[in-house]
């Protein structure tokens, strides 16, 4: 599979976000586009560009972004990059989370704050309207009604499309569909850690997107010693695929709703990533898999 750098985003298949927005499931995502931590600007802003922009070229149809990477300095360089955007491209943003510093967050849904955000990422990437705005963290010191209740009036005024939350258990986007309409909801998972695995099957009993981040984390299921490491050497020799597009692949097999965003800082790896949507694992390769995830 190497050297196959034509495979584009639309061979991983599509999937319509809250009915009407259609992309094509394997997207990117923006976070490593900025310093260590989610902190301060790129090592090379030229490069950030040349990656955004190749993801497009690819088929990249979905881009999630934040405004605490950077903090607001990867939306920044969306619109730096893509403005004017094609009209097939979605942006998913996210507000809620302050920086205080590399890897230092807080959570804040205080219905004002929420505004501004929404308002100050509309600034940024020079939008009317997001196509995708998501709740980044629930803040437990917030009332969800408050929080919520501010982006659907940010909803109502045509400034936000679609809503979307992130981190969340089913009880938890249970209670939130009781004051919004959620279309997706981004938390971490991949082939070694599939902590959210009940809200994967919520989210596809729902027909709700689920945006993982952090999908190529291999850990313990990668590394040489590790008991399973032959058979997912085994399986990734025979597609002429590495381990991190074996991982992307399997994703793309495990569920219809599955949108997973890796996010890389150069080109090359980006094109990988994105060939991994042209692999197709048999329906033993995703249940050895499988079974080595689970164990």
């Amino acid at each position: 599979m190497s050297g196959n750098q034509t495979i584009t985003a639309t061979a991983g298949g599509r999937f319509t976000i809250g009915g009407d927005l259609p992309v094509d499931r394997l997207g990117y995502g923006t976070m490593r586009l900025v310093g260590d931590g989610a902190w301060g600007e790129p090592a090379d802003a030229g490069q950030a560009h040349r990656v955004l922009r190749r993801a497009v070229e690819l088929g990249v149809t979905l881009i999630d972004t934040a405004d605490a990477y950077g903090p607001e300095i990867a939306e920044r360089l969306v619109a730096e990059a893509l403005y004017p955007y094609p009209e097939n491209l979605v942006i998913a943003t996210k507000g809620g989370i302050t920086r205080q510093g590399p890897a230092q967050t807080e959570y804040v849904g205080r219905a004002g704050y929420l505004i501004q955000c929404v308002e100050m990422s509309l600034r940024r990437l020079k939008l009317e309207r997001i196509d995708l705005y998501q709740l980044h963290r629930i803040d437990p010191r917030t009332p969800l009604e408050e929080s919520l209740g501010a982006l659907k009036r940010m909803q109502e005024q045509g400034k936000i499309r679609h809503l979307g939350l992130s981190e969340v258990t089913p009880d938890e986007i249970g209670e939130a569909r009781k004051i919004v309409e959620v279309v997706s909801v981004q938390n971490r998972y991949s082939l070694a850690d599939r902590r959210h695995e009940q809200t994967l099957r919520y989210c596809e009993r729902e027909r709700i997107g689920f945006l993982p981040w952090y999908p190529i984390a291999g850990g313990k299921l990668l590394k040489a010693e590790a008991p399973g490491a032959q058979v997912l050497a085994r399986i990734a020799r025979k597609h002429g695929a590495s381990g991190a597009q074996l991982s992307l692949a399997w994703l793309l097999g495990r569920s219809p709703v599955m949108l997973p965003i890796p996010g890389t800082s150069k080109v090359q790896h980006l094109e990988e990533n994105m060939a991994a949507a042209g692999l197709k694992l048999s329906r033993e390769e995703q249940a050895e898999l499988e079974i080595l995830a689970a164990s």
